[in-house]
C-alpha cells in the first residue's frame, strides 16, 4: 500500500511561494482582506460609494463609504492596491491545488479562517487532528494515501510549550468567533452541567469543533480559559506534540490561512502514545491515528529517519508510563505496517 506519493517539484515550488507570500500578507495585515467590491449609487442626483461583500454565509452586506469625492476615490485606489497581494494568494492556492495539493473543505476552511481572523493562532492556538495531518502533507511535499477523512476540526492551545515567536498572552474571544459564523454552533455541556470543550450544531451533528490542552492535573474535567472565553479539554501527553510548533498553511480554493502545526514527527509519535488510550467506542479513530502515524513514519523512513528516531527516543525516555504506551502503539503500528520495522526509524 502506497502511504504517500511525492508531489512534483513544480507543486512543491508553488507551495513554497504560497507560504512565503501568505506569511508576508499575514504579517503586514493588508486592508484588502475583505472579499467584495466598491459600488457607486446615485441618490437624488448625487453619487455615493458603498462597499459590498458576501459574508461567509453568502449574505450580501453593504458598508457606506461616503459621497463621491477626490478623497473617497483615493481611498478606493488605495484599497485596490492593497488587495492585489490577496488576489495573488487565491491564484497561487488554486494553482497549488491543481498540482495535487491537499484541499481543505470550505465548511471547515471558513471555521479555521474565522478563528485565525480573531487571532487564535497568534494567541498560541495550534491546529491538530486530520486537518493538521493534511497540512503537513502539503508542507512536506507529499500527498497521503490514507487517514484523510474527518468531520471534526480540532485545536490545541499550546500554553507555555509554544516555540513559535508569536505573542502567547493575547486574549481571543473564541466563543464569539464561532457564534459570529452563524453556523449554529453551541457549546456542549458535560454530565456535571459544566460547559464542555466541544462545539456542535444540533442540525449538523457530524461537524464539531474541539478544544484541548495538555493535562497538568489529573481531574479529567474541562478547564475554563478566561483568555479564550472557552473551555479546554485536558488530554494526557498532549504536551509532547506542542513542544515544537511551526507555522504552515491550510489551503482552499478561497485562499490560504496561516496556522500553527505540531512538528510532524512528534505528531506521529504522539499518535502511538495515545493509541491505547482510546475507549472501545472510538476504535475507528484509533485506527485512523495508526494510519496517520504510519504515513508520517513512512515519509521519515524514506527521507529523514533520524528526525523521527529523535522524537521516538524522546518519548520513550520520559518514564515508564510513556515508554509502556509508546511501545504498545509501536507494536500496533508495525502490525499494520511491517515495512516500518527499521532500526534507523526507532533508534
Amino acid at each position: 500500500m502506497a502511504r504517500f506519493s511525492e508531489l512534483s517539484l513544480t507543486a512543491q515550488t508553488a507551495y513554497a511561494e504560497l507560504l512565503d507570500q501568505a506569511l508576508h500578507f499575514d504579517l503586514t495585515g493588508h486592508v484588502g482582506n475583505l472579499h467584495g467590491s466598491f459600488q457607486k449609487k446615485t441618490v437624488k442626483g448625487r453619487d455615493y460609494w458603498y462597499f459590498a461583500w458576501r459574508d461567509l454565509n453568502g449574505k450580501v452586506q453593504q458598508l457606506y463609504v461616503g459621497p463621491d469625492s477626490e478623497r473617497v476615490r483615493k481611498l478606493l485606489d488605495d484599497f485596490e492596491r492593497a488587495r492585489q497581494p490577496e488576489n495573488r494568494l487565491v491564484e497561487l492556492s488554486r494553482s497549488f491545488l491543481a498540482l495535487g495539493g491537499h484541499e481543505t473543505l470550505f465548511k471547515h476552511f471558513k471555521i479555521i479562517r474565522r478563528l485565525a481572523e480573531y487571532g487564535l493562532f497568534k494567541a498560541g492556538g495550534v491546529l491538530i487532528g486530520t486537518h493538521a495531518f493534511l497540512a503537513m502533507g502539503n508542507m512536506l511535499g507529499v500527498r497521503w494515501g490514507a487517514g484523510q477523512l474527518t468531520h471534526d476540526v480540532d485545536f490545541a492551545h499550546s500554553g507555555k510549550h509554544l516555540s513559535v515567536a508569536l505573542p502567547s498572552t493575547l486574549k481571543v474571544d473564541v466563543h464569539d468567533a464561532l457564534t459570529s459564523l452563524e453556523m449554529g454552533f453551541l457549546p456542549i455541556s458535560t454530565f456535571e452541567s459544566e460547559i464542555g470543550a466541544q462545539y456542535r450544531n444540533p442540525s449538523d451533528p457530524a461537524l464539531r469543533v474541539d478544544f484541548v490542552a495538555p493535562e497538568h492535573r489529573r481531574t479529567g474535567k474541562a478547564i475554563t480559559s478566561d483568555s479564550l472565553n472557552i473551555a479546554l479539554q485536558p488530554l494526557k501527553f498532549m504536551e509532547f506534540s506542542l513542544e515544537e510548533v511551526s507555522q504552515s498553511l491550510i489551503v482552499s480554493r478561497q485562499g490560504p490561512v496561516v496556522v500553527n502545526l505540531p512538528h510532524p514527527a512528534r505528531y506521529a509519535v504522539h499518535k502511538l502514545i495515545v493509541y491505547g488510550e482510546r475507549p472501545v467506542r472510538e476504535r475507528t479513530k484509533a485506527v485512523k491515528d495508526l494510519q496517520q502515524a504510519a504515513c508520517l513514519a513512512n515519509y521519515y523512513l524514506a527521507h529523514e529517519p533520524d528526525i523521527f528516531a529523535a522524537a521516538w527516543l524522546d518519548a520513550v525516555g520520559r518514564g515508564a508510563g510513556w515508554r509502556k504506551r509508546a511501545i504498545s502503539g509501536q507494536a500496533a503500528l508495525l502490525k499494520l505496517a511491517p515495512e516500518l520495522d527499521s532500526p534507523s526509524l526507532w533508534g
